[in-house]
């Protein structure tokens, strides 16, 4: 997470602005800010947002915690939150089903693009073992995408 900043700091902020969407900025979203600006935070300013907000998923939290990754700072947006810059220079959608909702109605002029993760419910598991696993394996997939994805700023537009 960047922590606070005013406006004017995020307006002078000179990295690439990246917002990742999913539904209720509680899974995928999340997942894909903290990587991105773990790995690559000196050049690439990541947030993430929802259509709508509630909590970030609890076991997500744990899931990340359990794997060495502290989220439990992070907090759930949406696009009227105070914490977003005006403007980005990359809008990333990570569910399908909310991409093709709300594509249209962000409010934000930048390329969109989608790759999509699905959601919560694409979660298969019978028992606490099997669904640690599949946050894991989630977990994974975004981490290895953001990794290949944004290594090269210069051919981020081939790559989203």
């Amino acid at each position: 997470m960047l922590g606070k900043k005013s406006q004017k700091e995020l307006a002078n902020d000179d990295r690439i602005k990246i917002l990742f969407i999913d539904e209720m900025n509680s899974l995928q979203s999340q997942i894909a800010e903290h990587f991105l600006n773990a790995m690559y935070g000196n050049v690439y300013a990541a947030y993430s947002a929802g259509a709508r907000f509630d909590v970030i998923d609890c076991e997500l939290i744990s899931v990340m915690y359990q794997n060495g990754h502290d989220i439990r700072a992070a907090r759930a947006k949406d696009f009227r939150s105070k914490q977003m810059p005006t403007s980005f220079d990359h809008l990333v959608f990570l569910e399908k089903a909310t991409y093709d909702r709300i594509r249209d109605a962000v409010p934000y002029d930048a390329p969109k693009h989608l790759r999509d993760f699905g959601n919560k419910r694409d979660l298969k598991a019978r028992d606490d073992l099997e669904l640690f696993n599949a946050y894991t394996e989630l977990i994974e997939r975004v981490r290895g995408w953001v990794r290949e994805t944004f290594a090269d700023p210069e051919r981020l537009g081939e790559r989203l």
